[in-house]
């Protein structure tokens, strides 16, 4: 006998999209020692926790220092305190929801990731192209399709994002079960109205089919019929799971915090066609895998919803959207088609003289010392296009688009 692999994983490219950016550069930092290099690829903040989340996460932790106040093992499913928090500040948005449908995480990446596990290996997955590769590599890890070619994975419905279709995807053509949508959009930027999203609320509720709606970067919203939440469609909490995160809102990248949404009204079938409430599932999930988000981090998450952090934290989402104006305004003025950077920190950049992506970036890394992100990377429609954010200095955002102004295409 011997130890047998999971040959799913055999199946995926033979580096992940942000290992290979790392890797190159690296290379060139190494063959550059004395070159500055900004990043604006991989999208990690630059700015730190605000005062309010600090002062949370201190006290958390003094708490934690004396055997009066001491926190061992919490709730898998998250404190109380953090999902009351969560549940008021969707009223803002006329959406009610209960703290039994909240689950704290460490991170959106982990849940949209693990949330398959609960559905059954023969469903239909359905992604948009380009599409954030977690989505696509967990269910390739989990045996739902089959090898890869011309940068598709067979058994997935890719739905196509481009700028002849405004980036807003068609419904299936053929029947799916599960919907993975990501808006406002990772990596291309761009957003669906109420109106177009209602589209797939109403596709997936006579389709009986879930959609997963990865809402990670609707902090950055700022025109007003783009929805913060899926739930904001009328039906949606039948139908669909909803990803939210403080990494990106908050700062929270190295804090991590998360959570996911999941209706009690929502429902799956068992192999005899019996309706199964979903919520209890992924509860199982969480609390046999997942021992839960440490104490101080739950309450430094908690601040962000007080008034003065909510205060602190829009100045700093305003910090970095103006960087995404500069680098809309400065790349538009150099005859560049780009997208995005209005409802979200990502812009989506097509390179210029039909280059494909890896060349784009390799010019802008060469020539320009500046890092982005191939859009090839992210499935077939991505190719030619770059991803760039918006999570660098202001400093750097300058100086970054006055390199790539230089350069002659």
């Amino acid at each position: 006998m011997v130890v047998k692999i999971n040959e799913n994983y055999l199946k995926l490219k033979s580096s992940y999209l942000f290992v290979e950016v790392a890797r190159r550069e690296a290379e060139f930092v190494k063959n550059n020692p004395d070159v500055d290099v900004i990043k604006m690829g991989i999208g990690d903040v630059t700015k730190p926790l605000v005062p309010s989340v600090v002062k949370a996460f201190k006290d958390a932790v003094d708490e934690m220092g004396s055997a009066d106040t001491f926190m061992g093992y919490g709730p898998e499913q998250g404190y109380e305190f953090l999902a009351e928090a969560i549940v008021k500040d969707y009223e803002k948005y006329g959406i009610t929801l209960d703290t039994s449908e909240i689950f704290i995480s460490d991170g959106a990446k982990c849940d949209t990731g693990n949330i398959q596990e609960i559905f059954g290996i023969d469903n239909k997955i359905a992604v948009t192209d380009p599409v954030y590769t977690v989505y696509v590599d967990t269910n390739v890890m989990a045996g739902r399709t089959g090898e890869m070619n011309d940068g598709m994975y067979e058994g997935l419905t890719y739905l196509k994002c481009n700028a002849e279709n405004g980036f807003v995807p068609e419904l299936p053509s053929e029947p799916v079960d599960i919907i993975y949508l990501c808006y406002p959009n990772n990596p291309t930027g761009t957003t669906l109205t109420k109106d177009q999203l209602k589209v797939f609320v109403d596709y997936a509720r006579e389709n009986k089919a879930i959609i997963l709606f990865d809402a990670a970067y609707e902090a950055f919203i700022n025109e007003e019929n783009v929805p913060h939440s899926i739930y904001e469609i009328e039906g949606a909490e039948e139908v669909a799971i909803e990803f939210k995160s403080f990494s990106k809102t908050a700062g929270f990248t190295g804090t991590r915090c998360a959570f996911t949404v999941v209706p009690k009204q929502l429902t799956a079938y068992d192999s005899e066609g019996n309706e199964v409430e979903v919520n209890p599932l992924w509860n199982r999930r969480q609390t046999t895998k997942f021992n839960g988000v440490s104490y101080p981090v739950q309450k430094a998450a908690q601040a962000t919803y007080s008034i003065e952090g909510q205060k602190e934290i829009q100045e700093v989402i305003d910090y970095y959207m103006e960087n995404a104006k500069v680098i809309c305004e400065s790349l538009s003025n150099l005859g560049l088609e780009v997208y995005g950077g209005i409802n979200s920190p990502y812009i989506w950049v097509k390179a210029p003289n039909n280059m494909d992506s890896w060349t784009f970036f390799d010019l802008l890394l060469n020539e320009a010392n500046v890092i982005g992100t191939p859009g090839s990377g992210f499935g077939p429609s991505g190719e030619g296009y770059l991803r760039l954010t918006a999570f660098n200095t202001l400093e750097n955002t300058k100086e970054a688009m006055d390199r790539i102004s230089k350069l002659e295409f």
